[in-house]
């Protein structure tokens, strides 16, 4: 029903960013176009936030800064409470990060179960490694796969430890007890390159106190045990270390299920379809596409996608591990031709995306018959837009999103208040100081009464030689120009433009 890449072009200010949220719930409900724009926009905004919160809708600003790290995966700095151990606690370290379209597909690319009330996973499951007394064989790995939970130790420190006075296992601790959530994915190791269960946290931390040793306990689902299934390849090629709990970052949700999938199929019942999904790009055209997309310029390609004829994976430099972007991902952009043209945008971009214009309109819902004592705001953006597109372009035309606020208060104040901080300073810009062509667009031109100009043009004749002393240069005869408060106020300044 819609392209899989949509880019929504067109002046500050006409609703791109508005109509994301409209494009988002279009397509993740399954409904036409105008069926949602004909929704309220309190209704579009709370229905558009609870897609947001279920994590179906992700949100991005690129910007000069923004690199494919940032996007994709790269290697950045890991925080105390991150890291492996308290071994290397005081050591600057880095570990391999998701970026946040990798981490969005990951998500999307998971199987609805048939049973996921049955399985319990949260909405983002973190992957847990747990080494249950070590590796290989021993009683408390029997007894925890028998009774359906997970231990680990530090039972000296009691039943509640007190972090500041703990020298080791701080990091562990912390995350059994306060990182480790309900709904997350343990693996549990049996050697430093293989699993023997896999699991899923069904209660907070306990104190148990009934063993002679490691009596911290969280209840466990087991999904799968009785492997010996080596996870190097998903893990980055790397192996478990000795910490006894610990993030598998590297790993997604896919990877494990697809364990599960392959060595208990019926435990993963799923549904044919995948619900959408959509990450928005506001401002596209602002970053350096190529730098921030890399590879994923083919993967997103409609024909690429996974589960596509033409499908292609390609392997990411940093993990090593093969990724295409899932067939139920949208891509929404928006781009602000003033900042920029399209015809500078990356060639092979352009090819992979829709491209729906989105100009000023003056005849949207909320400006139909609105008036300020008198004056018609749509045709006052009317003829505005009439003389920016002679004196420049229809690029740098005004938006109607500027006069929204008039919906709520017709008043001559609110009015101001939108050419003083809106209007005024969007047209300076424009025009790179040129007032005389502000003025034209203000109409400031069409009368002699200062009080109604928001520009107003001093022509000055003082004698300026006592200020540059002798030159060649006619300096007896120049301009200023001056904005005038006055005329914000004045309800005649608006009519004359």
């Amino acid at each position: 029903m819609y392209p899989l890449n949509t880019i929504l072009y067109g002046p500050p200010g006409t609703g791109k960013t508005y109509h994301t949220a409209i494009y988002a719930v279009a397509i993740i409900d399954e409904k036409p176009m105008d069926e949602v724009k004909q929704m309220s926009y309190d209704a579009v905004m709370a229905r558009y936030h609870e897609l947001r919160d279920k994590g179906q809708i992700a949100f991005a600003t690129f910007h000069q800064s923004y690199g494919y790290e940032d996007f994709i995966e790269g290697i950045r700095p890991v925080l105390a409470e991150e890291k492996e151990s308290d071994e290397t606690a005081n050591d600057v370290q880095y570990a391999l990060k998701p970026g946040v379209f990798l981490e969005f597909c990951r998500k999307a690319s998971v199987p609805i179960l048939k049973n996921a009330a049955n399985i319990g996973l949260n909405d983002n499951p973190t992957i847990w490694k747990v080494s249950l007394e070590g590796t290989g064989n021993n009683p408390t790995r029997t007894e925890c796969m028998k009774n359906n939970h997970i231990r680990i130790g530090w039972d000296e420190y009691g039943v509640i430890p007190k972090y500041e006075e703990i020298p080791t296992g701080k990091v562990v601790l912390n995350a059994f007890y306060s990182r480790m959530k309900i709904g997350d994915i343990v693996l549990s190791c049996y050697s430093a390159s293989s699993i023997d269960a896999i699991g899923v946290i069904t209660g907070d931390a306990q104190w148990s106190g009934e063993f002679d040793y490691f009596n911290r306990v969280r209840n466990v689902k087991w999904l799968i045990k009785g492997l010996n299934y080596d996870i190097t390849s998903i893990n980055g090629g790397k192996t478990m270390t000795l910490s006894t709990v610990y993030a598998l970052n590297s790993i997604s949700v896919d990877d494990v299920l697809n364990i599960v999938r392959e060595k208990a199929p019926s435990v993963l019942a799923t549904e044919e379809k995948r619900p959408n999904y959509v990450f928005i790009i506001d401002e596209i055209n602002r970053g350096n596409i190529s730098k921030i997309f890399g590879e994923l310029i083919t993967l997103i390609e409609s024909s690429k996608r996974a589960g596509q004829p033409e499908s292609v994976s390609a392997i990411l430099p940093y993990s090593q591990k093969p990724f295409s972007v899932p067939n139920n991902v949208y891509l929404v952009g928006t781009m602000n031709t003033a900042d920029r043209s399209i015809a500078l945008l990356d060639t092979a971009l352009r090819r992979r995306f829709s491209f729906v214009e989105m100009m000023p309109n003056p005849n949207v819902d909320y400006l139909q018959g609105l008036e300020v004592e008198g004056l018609s705001i749509s045709q006052m953006l009317t003829n505005m837009n009439r003389k920016i597109e002679v004196l420049y372009d229809r690029e740098h035309t005004i938006g109607h999103a500027y006069f929204r606020p008039l919906a709520d208060e017709q008043t001559v104040q609110k009015l101001a208040e939108i050419f003083r901080d809106r209007i005024i300073p969007l047209l300076q810009e424009y025009f790179y100081d040129d007032y005389e062509k502000i003025r034209l667009v203000l109409g400031d031109n069409k009368t002699t009464n200062t009080n109604e100009q928001f520009i107003v043009c001093n022509q000055q004749t003082t004698d300026l030689s006592d200020l540059f002393g002798e030159t060649s240069f006619d300096l007896n005869d120049y301009q200023t120009f001056s904005t005038n408060p006055d005329a914000f106020e004045n309800i005649e300044s608006y009519k004359k433009i």
